[in-house]
């Protein structure tokens, strides 16, 4: 009789604990179905564009139910600053992806690795030093001009020819010649065409696929299955890449074989590969090896393609639908002398442009959520967010509320001139924040911002752009982990 008392007060205080941490009150919601929540909620749109309109409906801070996975969504600026100025760590890590844990690439990535991890530490260290400090990035300046004179050579022939330009595609080839620049000392998109074709579709496909809804993410229980193949195929994208990095991979040790000193390229491999050789690296907590430098190199290649060459197609139409923010910009850029390349020294003289690309970002951000995941229980704004649950930042309303922005759809970049001037990071007020927030905020956005300026400052000074055939100038978009324009911009560029 004893026993059956205690175990009957265990139960009763089970059931009590049990019930008094469901009266905790969470944030609102449309209603969840049996089995799928609201998964339905966010079908038959992109899945951003579904989150703004259920942010209008539900407010600043909604819970959805996505299959098993329990989900806050952020979508005011307000939020965004109470969640990061006291749960910033709680809130730095990433919900886990199918499509990423392909070759174990979660748990060597830079971009999935917990931020408290050694080996995360010391690979932002790593890739601070060699490649977004402002030493290296001065250091590169001249490589990146290069690549950009050469897309305005390209540019210049299509104007001799009457061809249009394909924005976003040609964007993203510079792009991709600068990274592989930086860390191979090499043109991939000038190898053989067939290569060429065959790297760049990988990478994109790669970028799709995690992008892509996969229905595992929800329904772990399937991960086994992979229902839409999706880790399957990025699977087959990685090693492919992994083939590409290799060959370049032998190809540098064979020459630093015939070599009695160091590699004179000093490019990232170089630094990579002097690490992998140093004896007393695991001692300096800084060890690289073969796998490491692979995984590396495909995260800067996933994270530093498409995200640049979508702004850039962006800014370029907005500046087509409104024609007096074209002259605005050719006439600052003009004074810093008319049909050139733009040199990243020169970028301080131009105010407007920088107004051009943060307004762009704010109507267009390439990322238009960022998941995250809590790590602990947190009460954030009066809510309840329990542990374990998906925290995803709603870049996108915040760029679009109207309680922060007047017109709030309208492309002016007059709203970030002078005394209104913000920084693309968000500290203080949060309501900007096209690169993410806290410790996990892009890296690379010094890289970014420096490229995507000169490269648009340089094609604007250098020519007159018309529009090909009919086009309207839409600005639908594609669904994906990075949301660019569904059709491409084309547009054909008249000589100054």
């Amino acid at each position: 009789m004893y026993y059956i008392g205690i175990i009957c007060g265990l139960l009763l205080l089970a059931w009590a604990l049990y019930h008094g941490r469901n009266k905790k009150k969470h944030p609102p919601g449309p209603l969840p179905l049996p089995l799928i929540g609201n998964l339905h909620n966010i079908f038959g749109a992109p899945p951003h564009k579904s989150l703004e309109r259920l942010a209008n409906k539900y407010g600043p801070i909604m819970s959805l139910k996505l299959g098993r996975l329990h989900t806050v969504v952020v979508s005011s600026s307000a939020v965004v600053k109470e969640a990061f100025k006291k749960h910033d760590l709680a809130l730095s890590s990433k919900s886990s992806k199918d499509a990423v844990e392909a070759h174990n690439h979660q748990q060597f990535s830079f971009i999935w690795l917990p931020v408290d991890s050694t080996r995360r530490k010391n690979l932002q260290m790593l890739l601070n030093s060699c490649i977004f400090s402002t030493k290296r990035l001065d250091a590169n300046q001249d490589l990146r001009s290069s690549k950009i004179g050469e897309l305005i050579a390209y540019c210049r022939r299509c104007s001799q020819t009457g061809e249009p330009v394909d924005f976003g595609l040609a964007a993203s080839d510079v792009g991709i010649n600068i990274l592989t620049n930086t860390i191979f000392s090499a043109d991939f998109v000038d190898l053989c065409a067939k290569s060429e074709k065959k790297f760049k579709d990988v990478i994109r496909s790669i970028t799709s696929q995690i992008g892509r809804f996969n229905i595992v993410d929800f329904f772990p229980v399937l991960k086994w299955i992979d229902p839409q193949g999706i880790n399957r195929s990025t699977c087959t994208g990685f090693a492919n890449l992994f083939r590409i990095f290799g060959d370049f991979i032998n190809e540098r040790l064979e020459q630093r074989k015939t070599r009695s000193q160091q590699s004179s390229t000093n490019d990232v491999l170089d630094v990579l590969l002097n690490l992998s050789e140093e004896k007393d690296a695991n001692e300096n907590n800084i060890a690289m090896d073969r796998n490491q430098i692979e995984h590396l190199c495909l995260d800067l290649f996933m994270a530093g393609t498409d995200s640049s060459s979508a702004t850039l197609e962006w800014a370029m139409l907005e500046l087509m639908k409104n024609p007096h923010a074209m002259k605005k910009a050719k006439t600052e850029l003009a004074q810093v002398g008319k049909r050139k390349v733009i040199k990243e020294a020169e970028l301080v003289q131009l105010p407007y442009l920088h107004c051009i690309l943060k307004e762009t970002l704010r109507l267009h951000p390439p990322v238009p959520f960022v998941p995250r995941k809590a790590e602990k229980d947190i009460e954030l704004c009066g809510y309840f967010v329990p542990k374990g649950s998906q925290v995803i930042l709603n870049i996108l309303s915040i760029g679009h509320d109207p309680a922060i922005w007047e017109d709030p759809l309208a492309f002016k970049p007059e709203r970030f001139w002078g005394s209104n001037n913000m920084d693309v990071r968000g500290q203080d007020d949060f309501k900007f924040i096209p690169f993410g927030v806290g410790r996990r905020i892009c890296p690379a956005i010094s890289l970014a911002m420096r490229t995507i300026l000169t490269m648009l400052g340089s094609l604007l000074n250098s020519f007159d752009w018309v529009v090909e055939g009919d086009d309207d100038f839409d600005a639908e978009e594609k669904s994906g982990h990075i949301v660019g324009k569904l059709r491409p911009l084309r547009l054909v560029p008249i000589s100054l």
